[in-house]
């Protein structure tokens, strides 16, 4: 069908614009979501950038890879080349995992890193031909005959380019006996007064200590100590993925710092995983940062809340007849609970702690009512990420309705699912279930559970079928846990519902214990017959599925929000809600409540959820004035998005120039982006320099200019001298992978920008209406920059996925009102930098194919686009239906190393 005309805004932008890849064609795409500009394998799953090198004329990208599935597991180096950094061939798996005699894995091959040995310091090759020297870590399985549970640091070694790789003998080379000791990041430093001029360092981290190690060492294999640094900063999550190199200011080679960069999960700026970074001197020895930030900022303003005269006037509602008191306790918690990490970033002595009795027991805490004064409410929030559901229920409510099988209750009369009808087949005969374990929120006590239901655990294979039932309803609603399977996946896990034996409706599992209310609109089938099928072709961790209480009715069930939150509630509604970042750290976070001065109003704390991270922090609530920043936001970062993490330089770079790369992704929903047969995506490589802004050096970032040269300039659409009133303005452009440069007069607006990847109806004001898009702002008010994706397409595979996150822009870089964005848009992600590259926001999105639409706004007054440009990007990566094939762009100059992923024209 075709897809409707847009709008006309300017006669000057008159004339259709066919990009990289037609709407048409793109619909028609299989793997919609597969980025034209940014590298994925062809399948299965990626994570963390490895061994990031550059030899004899080409770039090498290694990743931690799975070569037998599209989830995490089986680790081992994967590896790509590039002539540019733009353009990519894929090659064989690098480094594999190491098996014993029998076939079971004893080693995982981690992350680490690659270096030039041009001295054959190593012995590995000569001096004239010298090896290629990969650093990784040796994360040694439980069936090591002598480093179980173990990580440690190991060679490999290569000498025809880095194409074949031999793991070294002797490995490990440095090991602690420790089981989180890993991603050796190697560096050459220059010493005149060392006997070969210098020696290799490894920086390294101890990643539940949040700190890194230094060690020296002459021939890549022996290794001493140097020094340790941290933790500091950012450590509400783990230190993972360190890097050391030194930068000239501002190009100047005789005023240089160095830079230390330490990724952690989670704990980043924007709540999950990210990578921050230090700036300051290393002498060979000890890296000395030139600041970091300690303590917490208390804010000015009217203190409602701060625990330490215990409950007050709070009503306390804790799990009844809990041993200790859970969640809450009969007091404030003085810190940390036994069994709890240790807790950071309160004031004071106490605070509220739902981890009492650990994750498992749930309730309430509410204040008293107050009355709105101020124009902002600040908090101290921690704990577990898990979102207020809108419209959820914190009880577990069945819809109304007909209840099918009696709820699973066979086991009560003494009878089995076959006895009411059931089939099963392979591991899942019908007579074994219902169960009686596995799983939280069911009702009553029996359930499906396909672990439970047959002898091999989450190796069970088989299906459970139901006998016909006429859907006499509107909505078929049930109960569903356990293991996730992307429904692309093969169906191998999920429950079906069959009409005429074909699959019309199935879903999948949220990869939690609890069970959570999902539901089917079967309008279009009202009255006819149908069957459940449960399907559990799945092994290995959560390959199973939970169900129980399936109900035919009129209305959906409504959603259990299994949240762990802190609430402004208003008149009995939730009006404002904030969560943690799965870290025991707490940070600031500040309400805009000016709309809501004069009013009464509480603050709700609710601890609705019995998994990991099922528990919250909570200390000084404040009324303010102003918000408060969070204290994530003294810290310098590389990225202020969700998706830009194990980030990590290239070694060898022509001219010392320093180029970056990450994983697109964030470890809380990567295993569930709808992605498939592949999964993950790197970053665009970037371009890193130093830079003095007021006295206070920063990284400064840039995509590296390969990526820039696959531009189709003669194809690019512009917009000048646009003037923006308080609505959204769709242009006339079709765009699907592109980069987007807009010149932005703020004018008299309070918040002005542009939408990408969008439809006809998206309009910016009304958050939750209907159409999709990703929205890119400047919020003049705060002079920061938005990137918002809660309805840039599907983003309802995990909670936290939907969301919208910012930074803060040096006040130099807007203060003629002026703001500079360049937007990286590709199939799914959206990459923006601006203030001059001084900030960057990576954000992944999953749009439906025909949103490829590009919008201007204005909200609160009118802004002026000065100057937009739409310039199409040749693909560089795969462009063909079945994802195997290159564009010409990624032919031209691709190595043809025996084994590559060949080239297709």
């Amino acid at each position: 069908m075709p897809r409707p005309a847009r709008p006309r805004v300017l006669a000057a932008l008159a004339g259709a614009l066919a990009l990289a890849v037609a709407p048409a064609a793109v619909a028609a795409e299989p793997e919609p979501y597969r980025p034209a500009i940014h590298y994925t394998p062809e399948q299965n799953w990626m994570n963390d950038p490895n061994g990031l090198v550059h030899h004899d004329g080409t770039y090498h990208l290694y990743y931690q890879h799975n070569p037998e599935g599209n989830r995490w597991g089986n680790m081992s180096w994967g590896h790509a080349t590039s002539p540019d950094l733009a353009t990519w061939t894929e090659q064989p798996l690098a480094i594999g995992q190491t098996f014993d005699d029998d076939g079971v894995a004893i080693e995982d091959i981690f992350s680490g890193s690659v270096v030039v040995d041009h001295g054959n310091t190593s012995g590995f090759g000569t001096v004239e031909d010298p090896p290629l020297v990969a650093v990784y870590t040796s994360a040694y399985t439980d069936a090591h005959p002598t480093h179980a549970g173990v990580q440690a640091q190991s060679l490999a070694y290569s000498t025809d380019g880095g194409y074949t790789w031999t793991k070294y003998a002797d490995n490990p080379v440095l090991d602690r006996d420790s089981a989180n000791f890993r991603d050796p990041k190697v560096i050459w430093y220059d010493d005149p007064g060392s006997p070969d001029g210098g020696y290799w360092v490894m920086v390294v981290v101890e990643a539940v200590d949040r700190q890194v190690l230094l060690y020296r060492s002459d021939d890549l294999k022996d290794w001493t100590y140097l020094s340790t640094f941290g933790p500091a900063n950012a450590t509400g999550g783990i230190w993972e993925c360190p890097d050391l190199f030194e930068l000239a200011i501002d190009g100047d080679p005789e005023n240089t710092r160095w830079v230390m960069v330490v990724n952690l999960n989670p704990g980043a700026v924007a709540g999950g995983s990210g990578g921050q970074y230090f700036v300051g001197e290393f002498d060979g020895t000890t890296f000395t940062p030139d600041r970091t930030v300690e303590g917490v900022e208390v804010p000015d303003g009217d203190v409602i809340a701060d625990f330490e005269d215990g409950w007050a006037d709070w009503t306390v509602t804790n799990e009844p007849g809990h041993a200790d008191a859970g969640p809450f306790g009969t007091e404030p918690v003085a810190g940390t609970v036994p069994g709890q990490q240790e807790v950071t970033g309160y004031l004071g002595e106490r605070l509220l702690n739902s981890f009492v009795g650990h994750d498992w027991p749930t309730g309430t805490a509410e204040s008293p009512p107050f009355t709105i004064e101020r124009d902002w409410l600040s908090m101290l929030v921690g704990g577990g990420n898990h979102p207020h559901v809108e419209g959820g229920q914190l009880g577990n409510e069945p819809p109304s309705g007909t209840l099918l099988w009696e709820g699973f209750e066979q086991r009560s009369a003494g009878t089995t699912l076959a006895d009411a009808g059931w089939t099963g087949t392979g591991d899942l005969a019908a007579t074994d279930s219902p169960s009686t374990a596995g799983g939280e929120h069911y009702l009553g006590e029996g359930r499906i559970n396909t672990w439970e239901g047959g002898p091999h655990g989450d190796d069970n294979v088989g299906t459970l079928t139901s006998p016909e039932f006429v859907l006499d309803g509107d909505h078929v609603s049930m109960l569903v846990g356990g293991g996730r399977r992307a429904d692309s996946d093969l169906q191998t896990l999920q429950v079906q519902l069959l009409v005429d034996g074909e699959v019309v409706r199935h879903l999948t599992g949220p990869e939690v214990g609890d069970l959570r209310w999902r539901s089917w609109d079967v309008t279009d089938l009202r009255d006819r017959e149908a069957r459940l099928r449960v399907v559990d072709e799945a092994t290995g961790g959560w390959g199973h599925l939970t169900l129980d209480h399936v109900v035919v009715g009129d209305e959906p069930a409504t959603p259990r929000s299994s949240e762990t939150t802190v609430n402004l509630v208003v008149d009995g509604e939730v009006v404002r809600s904030a969560t943690g970042r799965d870290s025991e750290h707490l940070d600031w976070v500040s309400w805009d409540t000016s709309e809501l001065v004069g009013q009464e109003a509480t603050v709700r704390v609710v601890d609705n959820n019995r998994g990991g991270w099922g528990h919250v922090l909570m200390d000084h609530v404040v009324a303010t004035d102003d918000p408060v920043s969070p204290g994530a936001e003294r810290y310098d970062w590389l990225d202020w998005g969700r998706d830009y993490y194990a980030t990590v330089s290239f070694d060898n770079a022509p001219d010392d120039r320093r180029f970056m790369i990450g994983w697109m992704n964030d470890w809380a929903y990567s295993q569930e982006i709808p992605t498939h047969p592949w999964r993950s995506a790197m970053t665009l490589p970037r371009e890193v320099t130093l830079t003095d802004v007021d006295g206070r050096v920063e990284l400064r970032q840039q995509v590296v200019d390969g990526v820039d040269r696959l531009a189709v300039p003669a194809a690019a659409t512009r917009v000048r001298n646009l003037v923006v009133p308080d609505t959204t303005v769709p242009l006339d452009v079709d765009a699907d992978v592109y980069r987007l440069d807009l010149v932005l007069d703020v004018r008299d607006a309070d918040r002005a920008g542009v939408v990408v990847r969008t439809d006809d109806v998206f309009t910016v004001a009304g958050s939750g209406t209907g159409g999709e898009g990703t929205v890119v702002a400047y919020d003049a008010r705060r002079q920061r920059l938005e990137v918002d994706r809660t309805r840039s397409g599907d983003v309802g595979f995990h909670p936290v996925f939907a969301g919208a996150w910012s930074a803060p822009l040096p006040d130099a870089t807007v203060a003629d009102g002026t703001v500079r964005l360049r937007v990286y848009v590709d199939r799914s992600s959206v990459e923006v930098l601006t203030a001059d590259g001084l900030r960057t926001v990576t954000s992944q999105i999953f749009p439906d194919a025909a949103s490829t639409g590009v919008s201007v706004f204005s909200e609160g007054g009118s802004a002026r686009v000065t100057a937009l440009t739409v310039t199409p990007l040749a693909p560089s990566i795969r462009t063909d239906a079945d994802g195997s094939s290159r564009g010409a762009a990624a032919c031209a100059g691709a190595p043809g190393r025996p084994g590559a992923v060949p080239c297709q024209q």
